[in-house]
């Protein structure tokens, strides 16, 4: 990954999740789940499937309302992004892709083609600047889908399950991006099924089960010592009710 400077993240909001839940009707899907995320973190949220990783992140990120409870930033509330599972690309080229996110974010025509440019270089992608983005292999899609949103200069970057069933290299590369983003000062929140990512990347992690959130705390410690018999379960790779 070459070399593409932006400015570095100074101070973001604390993030807070306050009695935070969501029932669509009679079924209660997650919570009510309180927490705080603050600093320059990479934090992890894990959980067996079905434990509302997804809905947890749709609610941190604005994308739906909580139906009890509130979501609050203390503080500005700062520049987010968030990449999915499966990224949402436009039938267009993939340099397109980055032109069209530039020019929704105001950027002017004359600059758009050498940061979008500078930014398919940087995530190892400029050989396949032409190409229709929905034909690119999941891990090419991935870091183009990671490209626009360093276009934007995220503050806080939330990422569901960013790398499942991709392959090992294109693993390895949509981590290092990810670790570009957070050497910028950007906050990191990202689920995922995968414990040995989560051990190379998390700083601290959020451990859901059945909609409730059942442990907050330092990587260290979840996975060395955590705190209750359901993480515990889950770190030793059993399955869990």
């Amino acid at each position: 990954m070459t070399d593409m400077s932006l400015p570095t993240v100074s101070h973001i909001a604390p993030l807070e999740l306050d009695g935070v839940a969501f029932r669509p009707g009679s079924q209660t899907l997650l919570g009510p789940i309180s927490l705080r995320l603050d600093g320059c973190r990479r934090t992890l949220v894990m959980g067996p499937n079905g434990a509302g990783k997804s809905l947890l992140m749709r609610l941190a990120h604005g994308l739906i309302a909580p139906t009890s409870g509130r979501v609050r930033w203390h503080g500005p509330v700062p520049r987010q992004a968030m990449v999915f599972q499966r990224p949402v690309l436009l039938r267009r080229s993939a340099r397109a892709n980055l032109e069209y996110a530039l020019a929704v974010d105001g950027v002017a025509r004359r600059e758009r083609r050498e940061r979008a440019d500078a930014a398919l270089e940087h995530f190892g992608l400029a050989a396949i600047a032409r190409r229709p983005a929905r034909v690119l292999s999941g891990g090419e899609q991935q870091r183009l889908a990671l490209a626009r949103a360093w276009l934007l200069a995220p503050e806080v970057l939330f990422l569901d399950e960013p790398t499942s069933a991709l392959d090992p290299a294109a693993i390895r590369a949509v981590e290092e991006a990810i670790n570009a983003f957070h050497r910028r000062g950007v906050r990191i929140v990202m689920t995922s099924h995968d414990l040995h990512q989560a051990r190379r990347l998390a700083d601290d992690v959020v451990f859901l089960h059945h909609g409730r959130l059942i442990e907050h705390s330092p990587a260290s410690v979840f996975f060395h010592q955590p705190a209750s018999e359901q993480a515990l379960a889950f770190v030793s790779g059993e399955l869990i009710d």
